[in-house]
């Protein structure tokens, strides 16, 4: 009898774990539909105007949006995989996660590019046209992808060279994968580079346009605009350094914590550090500027709002 009724509590038990994991993986999917669908329709109405495709803010606008898109499909595939335990077979893991490494280097790097733009708006305005062309800032975006993909190819190289992996299926995350020594040093070494590079440009940026702001000179009201998105790329710089430590964590909780604990230190983990910064910065960003957010909630209403006219005017040397 009593073997009986631990048998039902062990049944009882694993139904309620199996409810609980997959109402986490409904809600953390479904926000993450309902945000691509918002960052969708903010790429199609930077589609929509001209001077969208050519002002470099919204080129670098739009390039953020485009990336971060890919960042969250991407952090959504591994959440999934790691909340149900998926073992993936080691090429595919390998790609998942090569390429997750560079989109998020180049969303780091796409920061800096923004700030830049932004200082090269307020604080050298006259030569903001001639700098910030729509063919340069392609070209520094280029670059930007370049750079992001040193490390991913460095570890792609490393690891048909030299790894001795012969799990076929694993459970797919960094220390899983990349288990030598020498990806770890490779980690560290460009995430320190890439991230004290880009604060001390957002910083210097920063100290830039309050320093415009605070004198006789100029649009102050442009500058103070332009110094609260700097602040804005600053905080999400720290958000993506914050995110670094999801894989730590993950990692940890799968070896040491039981199922019910390191499901939920997962799900906390995705929707503060992946789902967060991916979705809201983007938002704020896009509704900061009211050029583009009379649009965009024209088209997010499907129509249902009506254009306002008078706020299309753009001003590509100010603004926020």
């Amino acid at each position: 009898m009593s073997n009986f009724n631990d048998s039902k509590s062990n049944i009882t038990q694993t139904i309620s774990f199996m409810a609980d994991r997959d109402l986490k993986t409904v809600l953390s999917v479904s926000s993450c539909v309902i945000f691509l669908y918002v960052n969708g329709v903010m790429i199609f109405t930077l589609r929509k105007k001209t001077v969208f495709q050519e002002a470099s803010r919204y080129i670098l606008f739009g390039h953020m949006l485009w990336v971060d898109t890919l960042n969250l499909l991407m952090s959504v595939v591994l959440f999934v995989c790691a909340v149900c335990r998926l073992f993936v077979m080691k090429i595919a893991c390998l790609i998942l996660l090569v390429a997750a490494t560079a989109l998020y280097q180049v969303s780091t790097l796409n920061l800096a590019l923004m700030s830049l733009e932004r200082y090269v708006a307020i604080c050298i305005p006259l030569r903001h046209a001639e700098i910030t062309t729509c063919g340069r800032t392609n070209m520094a975006i280029g670059v930007v992808w370049m750079l992001s993909w040193i490390q991913s190819l460095s570890e792609i190289m490393i690891y048909f060279s030299v790894d001795t992996n012969i799990a076929m299926h694993l459970f797919c995350s960094r220390t899983t994968l990349f288990r030598l020594q020498v990806y770890k040093q490779l980690d560290i070494a460009f995430t320190c580079v890439f991230f004290i590079s880009v604060c001390f440009i957002i910083t210097f940026t920063y100290a830039s346009i309050a320093a415009v702001a605070k004198t006789a000179s100029g649009d102050k009201m442009s500058a103070k605009k332009a110094n609260k998105t700097v602040l804005l790329h600053l905080i999400q710089l720290g958000l993506c350094a914050a995110s670094i430590l999801v894989g730590v964590i993950q990692e940890a909780v799968y070896v040491y914590a039981d199922y019910m604990t390191s499901m939920n230190v997962m799900y906390f983990c995705f929707v503060i550090f992946m789902i967060f910064p991916r979705c809201l910065s983007p938002l704020i960003y896009g509704m900061r500027d009211q050029a583009f957010s009379s649009l965009f909630k024209y088209y997010f209403t499907f129509g249902l709002k009506r254009k306002n006219s008078c706020n299309t005017e753009i001003h590509l040397a100010g603004g926020g």
